[in-house]
């Protein structure tokens, strides 16, 4: 493993961590808090630490898969867009599709997670390019 790529790996989980934070713990709190099915905050502090191996896991395979395939003689910034959007179609608007369908979160709330999750996994992507030019 380079030093990128490890650089890459804790700039992506720390960012993302605190991305998160903000929008599913201060943007989207209050969508939240009206729904039923959700954990209770002390519930779900207690489980914190799986959200940490999860955005770890997240960030390792996201800066892996961008360090094979990015090209030495392309600009960094169009790269880095463009995984962004590729991430955010492969994983980001299918997954909040697939809650809506199988939970009954209201479609606003579904319409709200998938543009900021795509708006931070864009800028994370460009992060990484940045780091990797």
């Amino acid at each position: 493993m380079n030093k990128k790529l490890v650089i890459s790996i804790v700039v992506t989980f720390v960012l993302g961590m605190v991305l998160g934070m903000v929008v599913h713990g201060m943007i989207l709190h209050g969508e939240y808090a009206k729904l039923s099915m959700m954990r209770s905050e002390q519930a779900a502090q207690q489980l914190m630490g799986l959200m940490a191996v999860a955005q770890l896991a997240w960030s390792i395979g996201f800066c892996w898969i961008y360090s094979r395939g990015r090209e030495a003689a392309r600009p960094w910034l169009g790269q880095g867009f463009r995984y962004g959007i590729a991430v955010c179609l492969l994983a980001v608007v299918p997954m909040y599709l697939i809650y809506y369908v199988v939970m009954p979160f209201p479609s606003d709330l579904v319409a709200q997670q998938i543009v900021f999750d795509s708006i931070c996994t864009i800028l994370l992507a460009v992060i990484v390019a940045w780091i990797n030019r």
